[in-house]
């Protein structure tokens, strides 16, 4: 297949050439690296690689890709980085308008009518930055010889990929990772990856989020070999009695070969399950066929894992020739916890849930969105230090080490789908006038598929006890069917969208729970007085602006007064605000939406933390402390 730029324009196409979404599971190739957690079946591909910015798809170097281009005039950049903070484009904060409004006129394709095709929106556009990459690379010793694909776990927002002159695939949705096959082109020295980044596409009208708008590679890009049998998902179910004392982990695997073996069984896959400190507490083996089904129960009591005890098993998944070589060792976390609503109330574990949560953009002062793994751990300690227990990953899904902090340190998940649309809606409170994706037939499948990626890459992991369908994209045929698709998918979780206030019509068909954004602490006691459907939760409350957060006490008492209230996310964590140097005194300052000359922009609306964007604690966390430990 040849790419083609018109995919920019048609939200039917959104993944070309990528390998289906799997679980986010580690490869070793025996258990010497698994214990030193080194596999030589991974490549990082981050560091410097070869860049070209153009303003426009008009203005691009359209042969980049071929192995023989010469490059010799492009720049370099770091990857993982946003281009803006390379010093390309420029920064631009906004929060509900779509970044070209005020500039350019652009609806959504088939928003309003099935013959407007907005052809040349964005592949057409005057401006429409696009990013050239390229990296020359030699494949690692523990790569050669075998199956190897790429992963991009993060790059905004619409990108085409080659190798070695071959297109491979074309990929949207930002914040999950897009995988592709290289073994067709692959060769053991001086391979020519190529990649075309595009800030806008369709995907833009569904990544409307309050944040900077930028656009780049800004997450790891790592190569992984495929012995010659691999776990291509591995899928684990554990499942408690109903006493919450026993239980038994179900496990699925999907096992590839490589060609050149047979797709029968040939070799052994076997499963161990440990308790914490090692000790064998069940096994399983079974011939090594394409797809393996094991239940392994527990014979002694269970623990449960929760956010005062987060007790985690391991399971270990073998793969063995038939000599009874090991090929693969894939290990895995396994948390025993039950969430459920009953008689109206959500119960964890047979007790009332109580959130004491925040919402969390991903954010450094020094990189934007591209964080570390500090960053990351100093947000989890910020967490447990204030009583926070519970955080909603807004409005996208986070970065995969992120999942298993959350795991270990028993911070509840709510993981939301990379979808928000506000900005085709929300107009003064109006019926909208055009909304994707509503029930806009063509805006069907890439919603749907935005949340299979969230579930089948996290769906392993026990802190996540909400998948949230996204953030303020109103309610349609097709935020419906993303409901649909979660609920048959997974029956351990609740499903959360709070969009159905604005559209009633929906709201037995979506979401399990009444979730509002900002409701005063008497709507929801006139919610909760008028024979409510559902259990109340509170997505976003306390906006921490300036010097906000004052009344917190008002929602905290509610949670004595009424079990239907189950509490809710401050809005939000950390705010977003960017390190630069003054140009008057020198030193290096904090500056928000609106100090970079960007308009539109919600200004400095982009900073309503508990902690400013350097991390330090705002005085507002006090607050937060105090009344959070009333209900740990």
């Amino acid at each position: 297949m040849k790419p083609d730029i018109r995919w920019l324009d048609d939200p039917q196409t959104f993944r070309v050439g990528q390998l289906p979404a799997h679980s986010d599971h580690k490869i070793y190739a025996n258990m010497n690296e698994m214990e030193r957690q080194q596999s030589s079946l991974c490549q990082s591909l981050n560091g410097t690689w070869q860049f070209a910015y153009s303003v426009n798809p008009k203005s691009r170097p359209t042969d980049f890709y071929k192995k023989d281009y010469e490059a010799g005039h492009f720049d370099e950049i770091q990857v993982p980085c946003h281009i803006e903070m390379a010093g390309y484009d420029k920064l631009h904060y906004t929060n509900v308008l779509y970044p070209w409004e005020g500039k350019v006129y652009r609806r959504p394709a088939y928003a309003l009518g099935q013959d407007r095709t907005e052809a040349g929106s964005f592949s057409e556009a005057d401006y429409n930055p696009v990013g050239s990459y390229r990296k020359v690379f030699d494949l690692d010793k523990g790569l050669i010889g075998k199956r190897v694909c790429i992963r991009f776990e993060g790059v905004e927002q619409a990108m085409y990929v080659w190798l070695n002159g071959q297109f491979v695939g074309y990929a949207e949705d930002s914040f999950t990772p897009s995988e592709f096959d290289l073994t067709p082109y692959i060769e053991e020295q001086n391979n020519v990856l190529a990649v075309e980044v595009y800030k806008n596409s369709t995907a833009a009208y569904l990544e409307d989020q309050d944040f900077f708008r930028f656009f780049g590679i800004y997450r790891n890009v790592t190569l992984y070999a495929k012995p010659m049998m691999h776990v291509e998902d591995l899928w684990v179910k554990p499942c408690l009695s109903e006493n919450l004392t026993s239980g038994v982990v179900d496990v699925q695997i999907q096992i590839s070969r490589a060609l050149s073996e047979t797709a029968q069984s040939k070799g052994r896959v076997k499963i161990v399950l440990q308790d914490r400190d090692g000790h064998l507490l069940a096994e399983a083996s079974a011939d090594a066929s394409l797809a393996v089904k094991a239940s392994l129960p527990l014979t002694d009591k269970v623990t449960l894992w929760d956010n005062k005890n987060p007790y985690l098993y391991q399971l270990l998944v073998t793969l063995e020739d038939e000599q009874g070589n090991v090929v693969e060792v894939v290990p895995c976390a396994v948390g025993f916890r039950r969430i459920e609503i009953r008689d109206k109330v959500i119960l964890f574990n047979g007790r009332r849930l109580i959130i004491n949560g925040v919402n969390r953009h991903e954010w450094s002062a020094e990189g934007g969105r591209c964080i570390t793994m500090q960053d990351m751990e100093f947000d989890i300690e910020c967490f447990k230090r204030n009583n926070i227990n519970a955080v909603r990953t807004c409005h996208y899904p986070d970065q995969i080490p992120w999942y298993d902090l959350c795991d270990r340190n028993g911070i509840y998940v709510m993981s939301e789908t990379n979808l928000e649309s506000h900005g085709s809606w929300q107009k003064m409170f109006a019926e909208p006038s055009w909304n994707v994706p509503g029930s806009v037939p063509q805006w069907k499948e890439v919603v749907i598929d935005r949340a299979r990626s969230n579930f089948e890459t996290f769906k392993n992991h026990p802190s996540i006890l909400f998948w949230s369908l996204g953030n303020e994209s109103y309610a349609g045929d097709n935020i419906e069917a993303m409901q649909r698709f979660f609920k048959d998918k997974d029956d351990s979780r609740l499903v959360h969208y709070e969009g159905v206030v604005n559209n009633r019509a929906y709201e037995d068909t979506i979401s399990d729970v009444e979730s509002r954004m900002y409701a005063r602490p008497d709507d929801i006691i006139e919610y909760l007085e008028n024979e409510p459907k559902k259990p109340f939760i509170l997505c976003e409350y306390m906006h921490d602006m300036g010097n906000s957060l004052g009344g917190m006490k008002s929602y905290i008492d509610l949670l004595d007064r009424f079990d239907m209230y189950q509490g809710g996310f401050i809005w939000d964590y950390i705010d977003q605000a960017i390190f630069v140097e003054d140009k008057v005194t020198g030193r290096k300052v904090l500056r928000y939406g609106g100090d970079f000359d960007d308009r539109s922009s919600e200004y400095e609306f982009s900073g309503n933390g508990i902690v400013f964007a350097d991390r330090t604690e705002k005085p507002a966390m006090q607050e937060v402390k105090y009344y959070y430990g009333l209900h740990e």
